[in-house]
């Protein structure tokens, strides 16, 4: 096992991993932009105001997103698995 082959694991791992999170985060920083918007222009402060939709905003996204996230996550683990027979210590 190279220190070549550590590292192009991890950055795939890296990798994979925001590509999972990012559709979520996407969303939240969409909302929240908009939800900011919406506050300034009308002067009202209310700190609460943005989790609630934040909260479902999220949830949806993951809804809509999950079958991809899946697929993405379980081709990463098929390719370690597939890398397996190739590592010796």
């Amino acid at each position: 096992m190279t220190p070549e082959f550590v590292v192009n694991i991890g950055r795939q791992a890296i990798e994979t991993t925001l590509m999972c999170a990012a559709p979520m985060l996407i969303a939240a920083l969409s909302i929240g932009l908009v939800i900011s918007i919406f506050q300034a222009a009308t002067q009202i402060n209310e700190q609460t105001m943005t989790f609630i939709p934040k909260i479902v905003g999220v949830f949806v996204t993951l809804l809509i997103f999950a079958p991809w996230i899946l697929q993405k996550a379980s081709a990463f683990l098929i390719s370690i698995f597939n890398h397996l027979p190739n590592i010796t210590p």
